[in-house]
């Protein structure tokens, strides 16, 4: 039942109620989500590689991000009302929205058009079978997807507390989730699979890398990985 509950929190989350997503992620994180979102960034290839396809768009907030940083950028969520919020956010910075309405089981884009994929904080969608092979066939033959998946915070102040219990409370686990475990998620897409947990002010975010690549490119992520951890 409690499930069923929080089932359907969510769905007034992202529809109904998706003008209230903002001020609920930054509660949640203790402001941490935007942080959070933007550690994504490092992953992506540099700008002039080609486009950049936010699944699951939300409010905008990394529309923005990417934007800035000289990305092509374009977004794709299922929710008409997240579309509108996203679309006047990116106005209100005189930014040119590229946003689509659509599911990321059947992408409107060519096959090998997208050089890179990013997503923060899907829901169950990212692990369907047609969504990881429709991800697949988007990317170009060096593409990559970087997937943010869980955050987390790690102080011990009364609101950590607080924040975590509510989350055990809906029966939620919270915690770090094995990285092992979190790339046995994604091995049905015939990707490259890579984990990492990245350490920050209080918390930690885990990601989730997919690539399509060759021995050479897969070493390089590695490396990449490997330096993020070492920060």
């Amino acid at each position: 039942m409690l499930r069923a509950i929080w089932r359907f929190g969510f769905r007034l989350l992202y529809e109904e109620c998706a003008f209230t997503y903002d001020i609920v992620s930054r509660a949640v994180s203790l402001g941490s989500w935007r942080s959070w979102q933007r550690s994504a960034i490092q992953f992506l290839p540099a700008p002039d590689a080609g486009p950049v396809l936010e699944l699951a768009h939300g409010t905008g907030d990394l529309q923005i991000d990417l934007q800035k940083a000289g990305y092509h950028a374009i977004g794709l969520d299922l929710s008409r009302n997240m579309g509108r919020l996203a679309m006047r956010k990116l106005n209100r910075h005189r930014l040119r929205p590229a946003l689509l309405q659509g599911e990321a089981a059947r992408l409107p884009f060519e096959s090998a058009s997208i050089a890179a994929l990013v997503c923060s904080f899907p829901t169950a969608f990212i692990f369907d079978p047609l969504t990881l092979s429709e991800i697949k066939r988007v990317l170009k033959g060096d593409g990559s997807a970087a997937i943010v998946l869980h955050g987390l915070l790690t102080g011990k102040g009364v609101i950590e507390k607080l924040i975590t219990g509510l989350y055990r409370f809906s029966g939620q686990a919270y915690g770090a989730i094995n990285e092992e475990d979190l790339c046995a998620l994604f091995r049905a897409s015939g990707l490259v699979v890579e984990a990492c947990t990245l350490p920050m002010e209080g918390s930690l975010v885990q990601i989730v890398l997919l690539r399509k690549v060759s021995a050479e490119v897969k070493a390089e992520c590695k490396q990449r990985l490997d330096l993020a951890r070492e920060a």
